[in-house]
């Protein structure tokens, strides 16, 4: 019976953490897009690790949850209506996961125009939650 108990602790020892399931990424960027829709830009750069890097395309890299905060209270003046579509997620250790997706949004220009990228991304666990620590996209035009 001890041997059973063993197995069974060594296995989940070496199962990847919970959120590194696609099921569990997309109901986080579901919380990211949220909040960027709503202009919430302290809500998005919650989902930051404290010292997080956004690399966006055509523009210096930003730093740190508050600049990343910054950054996106401005992308949220020109952009709305993002949509992440997760397409591979795959764990990297037990506390942290490489994500691969595509994006949409529209520009609040007028007439708006759509825009299309790509992304990847690293999240990493924080204590309980998932954080993320990389992120870095480019458009498909």
């Amino acid at each position: 019976m001890w041997r059973i108990v063993m197995i069974i602790g060594c296995l989940s020892l070496g199962a990847p953490a919970l959120a590194q399931n696609k099921t569990t990424i997309e109901k986080l960027n579901d919380a990211w897009t949220a909040a960027f829709n709503k202009g919430d830009a302290a809500a998005v750069a919650a989902l930051y690790t404290e010292d997080a890097y956004v690399l966006p395309p055509g523009s210096s890299m930003v730093k740190g949850r508050a600049a990343i905060e910054a950054f996106w209270r401005q992308a949220a003046q020109q952009m709305t209506d993002a949509k992440l579509t997760t397409v591979d997620v795959l764990p990297l250790g037990r506390s942290a996961a490489r994500e691969v997706g595509t994006v949409t949004l529209k520009t609040k220009s007028q007439p708006p125009q759509e825009v299309v990228g790509k992304y990847v991304v690293v999240w990493r666990k924080i204590g309980r939650d998932w954080k993320l620590a990389t992120d870095i996209w480019n458009t498909d035009k």
